[in-house]
């Protein structure tokens, strides 16, 4: 985990986070330059670097200040940005009513420096509007918090994400932000950005299984893959659950719901990171799409409670990881089922040996 690499100062925040692999090296380059975004750029070189012009990373023109090198060792490079928090209450009988937007390109962040953890591989990315008129974030705040993985494994608070070490968790965070509204629900504006070649798709998948995460039997994914290909270039991936507490717990889930992909005609907003990596392509062969992330009920109350929310989500390469039955699960299945078929096996067995019983007294008829 590199901060700012070659870079003295911390008024700007980029993080790279790299993982080498025997013959491979993924990278993951987090930044709040301009926009909240993570650019994930996977090569088949082990010793494929991350290379930084900062001088023309803070420019009015920062294409080409970051690639690399070598640059032919790229195979896949993405981009995930985190554009806008609206904030909505669904007022009777007005129907929904939308409070001024909050551009996230336009928040001031703190140094991700201070919270960066090399051990525990963590950093935390904390921010408010620089302009803050409604006073909704003068005891509160707006995070992205950073988790990078050495080996597979699950994270052991809710809703437990399964990980490997190809993947990277992050922890979408608002904490004691005043509401506008009696009844208001937050909405997290994501936008993709992909190369020539692949597409973004939502998938949703339902299982009888909530052993890890309680009552909640929907995941979901928002994949990249190639347009004459089935297979999975990389991923987000997010149980359909939010949560209310510091410690979440069953009780404190927050509904989480997707409104759907759809192809962006805007153009981004001012996000160096992006433009810096994609340069001009950015605007002719790179295809944008845009997701919606809703938090709450029907009425939106347990914000409103609690003044705290969590949404984690799972970002990697290749197919996103599956859950699958554990070895308790698969034993209570067993001896629910087996239970009755075995006592159904010996009944009928009883049966017989009993019918056998009764007609051996008897001596047949000539």
């Amino acid at each position: 985990m590199q901060y700012n690499p070659g870079w003295n100062g911390s008024s700007v925040n980029l993080l790279h986070v790299q993982a080498v692999g025997p013959g491979d090296s993924l990278h993951y380059v987090w930044s709040s330059i301009g926009a909240p975004t993570v650019l994930l750029v996977a090569t088949q070189s082990p010793s494929s670097a991350l290379r930084v012009n900062w001088t023309q990373l803070l420019s009015a023109s920062p294409a080409g200040a970051i690639w690399i090198d070598p640059p032919d060792s790229v195979v896949y490079s993405t981009a995930v940005v985190f554009t806008k928090l609206f904030e909505f209450s669904e007022a009777k009988p007005l129907g929904e009513l939308f409070y001024p937007t909050y551009n996230l390109s336009e928040f001031s962040w703190d140094s991700l420096n201070h919270t960066l953890n090399h051990t525990a591989l963590t950093a935390e990315l904390r921010g408010a509007p620089a302009t803050d008129p409604s006073g909704g974030f003068s005891n509160g705040s707006l995070a992205f918090r950073v988790t990078a993985y050495e080996a597979g494994g699950r994270e052991e608070r809710l809703p437990s994400l399964l990980h490997t070490a190809d993947s990277s968790q992050l922890e979408f965070v608002l904490a004691g932000v005043a509401p506008r509204g009696n009844s208001s629900r937050f909405l997290l504006e994501v936008a993709t950005v992909e190369e020539a070649g692949a597409e973004r798709r939502l998938r949703s998948e339902r299982s009888i299984d909530d052993e890890y995460t309680p009552t909640i039997f929907e995941v979901l994914s928002l994949v990249a893959q190639p347009q004459n290909g089935s297979s999975t270039l990389g991923f987000l991936q997010w149980k359909a659950t939010a949560y209310g507490s510091r410690s979440p717990r069953r009780e404190d889930g927050i509904q989480c719901r997707a409104q759907g992909l759809q192809a962006a005609n805007w153009s981004l907003p001012v996000s160096s990171v992006v433009q810096a990596y994609f340069g001009d392509s950015l605007g002719s062969t790179c295809t944008i799409s845009a997701l919606n992330v809703s938090f709450g009920g029907e009425e939106g109350e347990v914000y409103q409670e609690k003044r705290y929310l969590s949404w984690s989500v799972l970002l990697g390469f290749g197919e996103p990881p599956r859950d699958t039955f554990s070895p308790l699960v698969i034993s209570i299945t067993a001896v629910a089922l087996g239970t009755p078929l075995a006592m159904l096996l010996l009944g009928s067995c009883l049966v017989l040996l009993a019918q056998r019983r009764r007609y051996s007294e008897y001596e047949p008829i000539n």
